[in-house]
């Protein structure tokens, strides 16, 4: 059955004031179509699951429209500060699959690049959790898989057969347009403390080391380290491509020579400058793969010296890691970081490196992140035993093998200076630290 071919308004149309729709994380998510939802205003119980909003749509400060959110940005926040109708789903990104099918709402929506000649509309920016469900959309006459086409997007790749990283169009009920920027990530530069940590955690990433790195300061400065450096012969298999890793490939530093889907860049999703994205287009080198096949620590393991190098926003003597709550407020998300520590700690001659400043600023003043023991209402993110190596500005506590109290006199010797008195004796201390 051929598309209908619909405005952004009309699509909008074609729901119910009763219900149930999915959008992929981040820059798959169809930007037009959401903000005509916001548009309507005959809601009574529609209900949206995604995962770190691009924008501020005004749908989600609707009576009668609740969101279900798989990982917080600044867009989730805002909203539930303001009151809006915003819950979180405690689960990893591989995990997100699981929630859709058990879901299965009527709608589904995604962003795509323009169809090829064949009629193929690349998933672009985003493979994610969402390919399976968007299939198994289009193929029940009882749902509406609706795609938005965008030329700004980049036409990326898969692995067809099994993995062709996009939708022909006609799988799906209704192709509508949209033409707003795709988001592109400031440019923040390291500071100092950062700069420290990164060069630190250069010193664990040898030749031939296949990289998953995070978004920050730290990754990207530990990325530029490796492209201005003399080693190479890197493999990349990253949840999340990033500018940091085009910068790798730009530098003549990356074979793919890893044990896992050689002689490619693998990830799940991508964000980060227009010039990664125009950098993307048609780039045959990087590869966007489901969730269920680029985060399965079973598979990260098999990559030759896998390094992983992730941020945490705090950890307790124990080596349990806090990296997606702050003072029991959900900050932002799980994703995939257990699932690489784990994997990373399998590979051989892997190493998970988790990176975080020693202090950090707040308003009762600046706090220590290493801390003798959470505060009641924290959540962990991450367990003690899957720890590896915990990289601040002051040196590596590498725990992995150590006892109990050899972790917290490890990781005592990497907090600040002002703090390690206090956590000697078993305490935390109290804000702030006046000479940080």
């Amino acid at each position: 059955m051929k598309a209908r071919s619909l405005s952004p308004a009309e699509t909008a149309g074609l729901f119910r004031p009763d219900d149930t729709l999915a959008v992929p994380l981040g820059p798959g998510q169809p930007t037009a179509l959401l903000h005509a939802l916001g548009a309507r205003d005959d809601w009574k119980g529609l209900r949206v699951l995604g995962a770190l909003l691009v924008d501020l749509f005004p749908l989600f400060a609707r009576p009668g429209v609740r969101l279900y959110s798989g990982f917080y940005g600044p867009v989730e926040r805002a909203l539930l500060q303001a009151g809006h109708d915003v819950h979180f789903v405690p689960a990893d990104f591989r995990r997100f699959s699981h929630l859709a099918r058990r879901m299965a709402p009527r709608v589904m929506a995604v962003a795509v690049a323009p169809p090829d000649a064949e009629g193929r509309m690349s998933l672009s920016l985003h493979a994610g959790a969402a390919v399976e469900e968007l299939h198994r959309c289009g193929r029940d006459p009882a749902r509406l898989l609706i795609a938005e086409v965008n030329p700004l997007l980049p036409r990326t790749h898969g692995l067809p057969p099994e993995h062709p990283h996009a939708l022909h169009v006609d799988e799906v009920d209704v192709v509508t347009t949209g033409d707003r920027p795709v988001i592109a990530l400031p440019d923040i530069p390291a500071d100092a403390a950062e700069e420290r940590i990164a060069a630190i955690a250069r010193s664990f990433i040898p030749d031939g080391a296949t990289l998953q790195t995070g978004i920050g300061g730290v990754p990207n400065h530990v990325a530029q380290l490796l492209a201005e450096g003399s080693g190479g012969d890197y493999g990349i298999h990253s949840e999340m491509f990033t500018d940091g890793l085009m910068q790798l490939h730009r530098a003549g530093k990356v074979s793919n020579r890893k044990g896992v889907y050689d002689g490619f860049s693998v990830a799940t999703f991508a964000m980060g400058s227009r010039a990664l994205y125009d950098w993307l287009d048609g780039n045959e080198e990087v590869r966007f793969l489901p969730i269920e096949f680029v985060n399965e620590p079973g598979l990260i393991a098999r990559n030759r010296r896998m390094i992983s190098i992730n941020g945490a926003l705090s950890v307790d003597l124990g080596g349990q890691v806090v990296a997606d709550c702050i003072g029991g407020r959900q900050h932002s998300g799980i994703g995939g970081h257990e699932d690489f520590v784990t994997g990373a700690g399998y590979s051989p001659e892997g190493r998970s490196l988790l990176c975080l400043p020693a202090t950090a600023r707040t308003p009762e003043g600046i706090v220590s992140r290493i801390v003798a023991g959470f505060a009641p209402g924290s959540r962990v993110t991450t367990p003690r035993h899957q720890v590896d190596v915990v990289i601040t500005e002051f040196g590596a506590a590498e725990l992995a093998g150590l006892s109990v109290g050899d972790r917290a006199a490890a990781l005592t010797e990497i907090a600040h200076p002002a703090v390690r008195d206090a956590l000697r004796a078993g305490v935390d201390p109290l804000p702030p630290i006046s000479d940080a």
